[in-house]
């Protein structure tokens, strides 16, 4: 129930009535109602009653890393300048049944992994698709978010798209699937859409695109990254580790950019020159061609190689775009419909090169070779700092990717340009990115359970930094673990003098490789179940960082063993306990 105040101008017996039904309303039905009174002001001031010349938008969104929720955002400021009265809803605030109540509708939603919807959305996505609603009224179209180099490209937006159509809605503009550069697609959909949407009621510029806000000043962000200088560049794991995790700490000055605890810095890397000199030699070219980019203009081919393309994401697209150009038999069956099992087994560990070297065309042309890559992506690192701490800095915690894959070595592009090609003094280009939904409790007071193993720890680092600023009362907990005591205790003196000052209240750790039989984060979870279950039961967040195929589902099934056996609930008790603290922003995950 939401209590009007006594100012409210109503009688008593109306404000108890509102509140009641304010109180039973989801956060679309409120979106809508704020949307539609606000039309019915604007229609009696202006005489013209209460629709706007678009009518009613909802636009939903569906988020991991933050893309669909800002594009989701930009969407309504589109839709609003056309004359929609526009709201904006999250699907992890909102329920299906509530879109039987929209006239347009606008969905924005990502795929997270292998054809896994958002973390955050999992549950609207089942109850979605489940049916079961009449939305014949529903008039729609859908931005799908993805990244080709996974087999299941954009599934959950194709699964919504199709869903919509099952329960009757109505298709005015073809579905947009986006890949990890989504700008281009995103514009010319949103303009359609709107435009579809508006039967020609909304504003438009000659031509028929939906009229854009004008442009604001040059700022640093996505479209125009910031030249970050390096300021510091620290190995942390030890001479005896397997593994090379480094700390670096970048320069915000001038650069108007700001982030909170639990946000991501995107980074901007280069392809190393060693790789693209491999791909060069296995096209059979020189590098030293004359190509047109498609970001930068025209430049030498070796110089867009390595600036401006993803040359090592290997993808099912990249194959079929290769298979057409070289006319390679044995690809072409490789790709067939009844291989599906053997590609998916054949590409991993594999990458661009190998498709050139195994399935070679005649002669390779500079500007083909381009058209089949897409624009080289910017990494996303969980920020290791608190701006209350470090003032005008951001800091990251990288492992550095070297591995094997089909028998050569393989190394991972922003992790080693970050380790191996930049160094204190030198500048390379970032951005922030908000991750609304990994905060630490506004709270202060609210004590919190932090499980990140590895470069998962990043976060927590900005944690405990920031409560330690506030001198906030809260109790925290860390859950940290790594391979050895000795290599690889990421930060050790930094949580020992924190659990002196008392910002951090207590530390668990887990080596997994200091003792015959492995030890893992999850089997500390189980250990102290008897404490993290006082301490959930003291209304503790929960937050989880780090590996998400391994890592995040062991420690989300010890959480589930721990909630079953010492709250005495059944499998599906557990279930639905943890399901709700999701809900209610007490169970919060960064993996990946």
């Amino acid at each position: 129930m939401i209590n009007l105040p006594e100012q409210a101008p109503f009688d008593p017996s109306e404000r108890e009535a509102l509140s009641r039904m304010l109180g039973d309303l989801s956060e679309a039905q409120r979106h809508w109602l704020s949307g539609f009174l606000a039309g019915v002001s604007k229609g009696n001031e202006s005489g013209q009653g209460p629709a706007d010349a678009g009518g009613s938008l909802l636009v939903l969104y569906g988020t991991e890393s933050g893309n669909s929720e800002e594009l989701a955002a930009r969407t309504a400021k589109l839709a609003k300048a056309a004359g929609f009265r526009c709201g904006v809803v999250n699907m992890a605030d909102s329920r299906p049944e509530d879109l039987s109540g929209a006239e347009s509708l606008l969905v924005l939603v990502s795929t997270w992994g292998e054809g896994d919807p958002p973390e955050s959305a999992e549950e609207y996505y089942r109850a979605f698709m489940a049916g079961g609603l009449d939305l014949k009224d529903v008039r729609y179209s859908v931005c799908a978010l993805g990244d080709t180099s996974y087999e299941q490209f954009c599934q959950i937006g194709k699964d919504v798209d199709q869903q919509l159509e099952k329960l009757g809605a109505e298709r005015v503009s073809p579905r947009a699937d986006c890949d990890v550069d989504f700008e281009e697609t995103y514009s010319d959909w949103v303009k359609g859409a709107l435009a579809a949407l508006s039967d020609g009621g909304a504003r438009m510029f000659p031509g028929g695109s939906v009229a854009e806000p004008p442009a604001p000043a040059v700022e640093y962000g996505k479209k125009n990254p910031f030249p970050s200088t390096l300021l510091d560049k620290v190995l942390l794991s030890g001479p005896g580790s397997q593994k090379e995790t480094w700390h670096f700490e970048l320069s915000l000055e001038g650069s108007g950019l700001s982030y909170e605890v639990g946000d991501a810095l995107a980074v901007v890397p280069t392809n190393a020159a060693d790789v693209v000199e491999t791909l060069l030699e296995a096209a059979g070219l020189s590098g030293e061609e004359d190509v047109e980019t498609k970001s930068s203009g025209r430049k030498s081919l070796r110089e867009a190689l390595v600036s401006d393309y993803d040359i090592t994401a290997l993808s099912r697209k990249v194959a079929r775009t290769w298979k057409e150009y070289s006319g390679s038999g044995p690809l072409a069956e490789l790709l067939g419909d009844e291989q599906k099992e053997q590609f998916k087994e054949w590409i991993s560990g594999r990458q661009i090169v190998d498709l050139l070297r195994e399935f070679p065309a005649e002669k390779t042309e500079p500007q083909e070779l381009l058209a089949m890559l897409r624009p080289l992506p910017p990494r996303l690192y969980s920020i290791a700092s608190s701006p209350r701490e470090h003032d005008g800095e951001v800091h990251l915690t990288v492992a550095a990717v070297r591995y094997q894959g089909a028998g050569l070595e393989r190394k991972g592009v922003a992790s080693t340009c970050l380790a191996d090609l930049v160094e204190v003094g030198d500048v390379i280009p970032v951005f922030v990115t908000p991750n609304k939904r990994f905060r630490p409790p506004e709270d202060d007071s609210v004590p919190i359970i932090m499980v990140g193993p590895g470069t998962g720890v990043a976060p927590f680092r900005a944690f405990v930094e920031d409560r330690a600023t506030r001198e906030a009362p809260g109790r925290s907990w860390l859950i940290f673990g790594d391979q050895r005591y000795t290599y690889d205790f990421l930060y050790q003196l930094e949580w020992q003098d924190h659990l002196k000052s008392g910002a951090l209240s207590r530390l668990d750790v887990a080596f997994s490789r200091d003792q015959p039989e492995k030890v893992y984060v999850q089997d500390r979870i189980r250990e102290q179940g008897k404490d993290i279950w006082k301490w959930m039961n003291d209304g503790a967040h929960l937050y989880v960082c780090g590996d998400a195929s391994r890592m995040a589902p062991d420690v989300h099934a010890a959480f589930l063993d721990v909630i079953a056996g010492h709250g005495g609930l059944s499998a599906e008790e557990a279930e639905s306990y943890m399901a709700a603290l999701k809900k209610d922003g007490r169970y919060q995950r960064d993996v990946y």
